[in-house]
């Protein structure tokens, strides 16, 4: 049978490897790690079609290591262990070049499939390369997280995806038996979504589709010859993306009708209920917030419920989730209070706590002043008494400004009772 397009051209050096500059590149993180052969365990997080796959290999090809490939689709348990044994006899013909073990897709292993593969990292009889398109701080457990670098592929760009069709052309055989004319490829590339194999694949089509010798790549014919409803919603692709940012967009917005429009088009795309719900729980602190702060406890709510019970009910619950952020208050100000903070410690450092609210659990530190003229609230009338909290350089700072909600205006006039004017309030 013959290999599709894209696996015919697939780079076989670092020289052929179109984008990532920022890994690969000439001043990439990890050319002079593959240059003196000192490769750490890497997970490569990125969008399908991105070059993960190929840059494992060839991450094993430049550093002469041996490479074992597992897809986490297809392998258990067992399929782990018996390759890390393979990779552990081996491990001892070298002696600082220990076998690679790539693993596809590893967001999709459990966890005990992940825990498998802890003491193999650990003790160097392998070099774990994971190839994921889901936020390895979600899908991929902290103990193997914590002993992997992460880096981020990016989807190809124009100027990418033009590079990989001019290679195509001029590398493959039977590409060359035509003439290609690339008069127009917005389409191409628009329906490609950043993603190289697809790319490749829907310029396979076109060519093989063409019985004249001489093809020529027009907006039009792309259109004419690549089926519509496939990229009706591509759940890895720029539509990913923009949907979203709609469906979210929509309910900060206060429109329930644009939210459940969005969230259908996700739905029906086959969109993975726990992305939806992830974001509506940071939605539901960023843009809600303390106007009512229930919505963060629905939110977390409906994310443990879809993740347990999944598609076709799970939409209900996203639906139901997606209404209520819509319609609730808005308030951004826990979101700025943050902001403002972390801008604050960038610009002053690391400012020295307050004697006064130092802990001072020995008697030398109480000799010091640790813990001196601390205030127990509790011992006052309304449980307050004032107090400066914040380090000396910057005594009255104020990070936090209550929103307009009513809620908000209520915590504005209790802070206002007890701080006065001290922050503003």
């Amino acid at each position: 049978m013959k290999a599709p397009l894209a696996e015919r051209v697939r780079p076989t050096s670092l020289h052929e490897f179109i984008s990532q500059s920022h890994l690969v590149g000439e001043e990439g993180v990890l050319t002079p790690q593959i240059k003196s052969g000192q490769i750490p365990s890497m997970i490569f997080w990125g969008p399908p079609g991105t070059g993960k796959t190929t840059l494992a290999q060839l991450i094993a090809n430049e550093s002469e290591r041996p490479i074992f490939t597992l897809s986490a689709i297809s392998s258990g348990v067992k399929d782990v262990r018996a390759v890390i044994q393979k990779a552990k006899e081996q491990s001892g013909l070298f002696t600082t070049k220990g076998p690679i073990l790539f693993i596809d897709e590893i967001h999709r292993f459990s966890k005990s499939q992940q825990d498998s593969l802890l003491g193999a990292v650990e003790k160097g009889w392998i070099t774990l390369i994971g190839a994921t398109t889901e936020n390895p701080s979600f899908e991929v457990i902290p103990a193997l997280l914590s002993r992997c670098q992460v880096y981020t592929l990016n989807p190809f760009g124009k100027e990418d995806l033009e590079n990989l069709l001019r290679r195509a052309i001029d590398c493959d055989e039977e590409l060359r038996t035509k003439t290609i004319d690339l008069k127009e490829t917005e389409a191409l590339f628009r329906l490609s979504g950043g993603d190289g194999r697809k790319l490749l694949n829907i310029f396979e089509l076109l060519v093989s589709s063409e019985p004249k010798k001489k093809v020529t790549i027009t907006n039009d014919l792309v259109l004419q010859k690549v089926q519509k409803n496939t990229v009706l919603y591509d759940k890895t692709g720029e539509q990913h993306y923009d949907i979203i940012s709609a469906f979210i967009k929509s309910i900060r917005g206060s429109d329930p009708n644009g939210a459940v429009y969005w969230l259908a088009r996700m739905v029906e795309g086959g969109e993975d209920v726990k992305f939806i719900a992830r974001r509506l729980v940071i939605l539901a602190a960023e843009d809600i917030g303390l106007a009512n702060p229930t919505a963060l406890v629905l939110a977390n709510t409906t994310f443990q419920a879809v993740a347990t019970i999944g598609y076709p009910e799970a939409r209900i619950i996203l639906s139901e989730c997606a209404i209520y952020l819509a319609t609730s208050p808005k308030s951004n100000a826990s979101y700025l209070a943050i902001k403002n903070a972390q801008s604050e410690v960038r610009n002053s450092g690391d400012l020295s706590v307050p004697l006064s609210i130092r802990n001072a659990p020995t008697q030398l530190m109480k000799e010091l002043g640790y813990g001196e003229a601390y205030q127990y609230a509790h011992d006052y009338e309304r449980n307050f008494v004032p107090h400066e909290f914040l380090p000396e350089k910057i005594q009255g700072a104020s990070f936090f400004t209550p929103g307009k909600s009513s809620r908000e205006k209520n915590i504005r006039e209790f802070l206002k009772a007890r701080w006065k004017d001290k922050y503003g309030y």
